[in-house]
């Protein structure tokens, strides 16, 4: 292509406001989809669960009109932040319902990738013709459901197979997987990418979704708790019950104190799964939430009594929850990350490793 031509294009895709970063692409669309998937899915799950658990019926008849909505929210969560125009953003509710409808168990990757190639086709045409209300909402429907009838299954079934791999193989290796899957989730929470929307994506739950949240839960509570002394309790708040990427500045300064909550992940990971058979049966988005709003451990506890259909589907059953599953959720989530995120930050503090206000945050 010539420079002329990549001029054109470049020009072109500037004036519809086309963007094609990692950054867009990558982080913002999938934090995007990860609320839109809260806000149906995950809520219409504890809106059903908290009317079945306290008998009001009312609540059971709410809760799946929000789950009924999850592939429209994710795929409008996507558009919206990529800045789509009106008709684009409304005409992927089509868009997301088909994706999510044919991507099956992986209906979440399909719908982030598809929703994306939606925008970018509707982007394409918007507001360049007289009937725009016409042409675009025709255009960003047409290709958007046209993809998913081709892409959506094939995506949907890699997501579920790799989902289902990892989740075989911490059953089957469940000290060494503890430790990778929730050593590898705690380093996407802390990142500015989505744990809760590759969660969602993967479909982890049982074991593999409880080292999962155990990682998350070490990362955030890990880092509330080694920072206390730059950040008291505000900072305890902001990181423990928010997320731990606001100390994100501050490990890309310096790496090494990142040390403390990795070691609580560690730590973390095969005690759940060994010690404590620590699952999480609730939505998989909640798998990647950690601390965050207390969502893990809501998932975790409606995962007790009514399994996701994901959980069900990959042989997971209801169980009656008592002391020892309430303890484990309380060591796991809190504890642990917590105390051994102190004991490595003190020593580390000790060594000059890491310095006062090394760990400082705004918040």
């Amino acid at each position: 292509m010539s420079e002329e031509k990549k001029t054109g294009v470049a020009a072109f895709m500037k004036k519809q406001g086309i963007d094609l970063s990692w950054n867009a692409l990558g982080i913002k669309a999938m934090g995007a989809m990860a609320l839109g998937l809260f806000a149906s899915l995950l809520i219409g799950t504890i809106i059903n669960t908290a009317g079945q658990r306290l008998g009001i019926e009312y609540l059971t008849k709410i809760g799946p009109y929000a789950t009924a909505a999850t592939g429209p929210a994710m795929a409008v969560a996507v558009g919206w932040a990529m800045n789509s125009p009106p008709f684009v953003l409304f005409s992927l509710v089509a868009v997301g319902a088909a994706a999510n409808s044919l991507g099956g168990a992986g209906g979440p990757l399909a719908v982030l990738v598809i929703a994306i190639i939606a925008v970018i086709a509707g982007k394409c045409v918007s507001k360049l013709t007289p009937i725009d209300l016409i042409v675009t909402p025709f255009v960003t429907i047409f290709i958007g459901v046209t993809a998913a009838f081709f892409l959506a299954p094939p995506i949907g079934k890699f997501a579920a197979w790799l989902g289902s791999l990892i989740y075989a193989a911490t059953n089957l290796q469940p000290f060494i997987m503890g430790i990778i899957v929730s050593f590898g989730m705690g380093i996407i929470l802390t990142l500015p990418i989505s744990s809760a929307a590759m969660c969602a994506a993967l479909g982890l739950v049982g074991l593999a979704g409880g080292a999962a949240l155990a990682g998350c839960c070490a990362h955030m509570i890990g880092f509330a708790v080694a920072s206390y002394r730059e950040n008291k309790f505000g900072g305890l708040m902001a990181q423990g019950l928010g997320t731990s990427m606001l100390q994100m500045p501050n490990l890309m300064k310096k790496p090494i104190l990142w040390v403390p909550a990795i070691a609580a992940s560690i730590v973390n990971g095969p005690i759940a799964t060994v010690v404590f058979n620590f699952r999480q049966n609730g939505p998989p988005l909640s798998s990647g939430m950690g601390t965050s709003g207390l969502v893990g451990q809501i998932g975790v506890f409606t995962g007790w009594s009514t399994p996701s259909e994901v959980a069900t589907k990959l042989g997971e059953t209801p169980i009656s929850a008592g002391a020892f599953e309430w303890i484990g959720m309380i060591v796991v989530c809190f504890i642990i990350p917590a105390v051994v995120a102190w004991v490595v930050s003190e020593l580390m503090r000790k060594k000059g490793l890491i310095l006062l206000g090394d760990l400082k945050i705004d918040c």
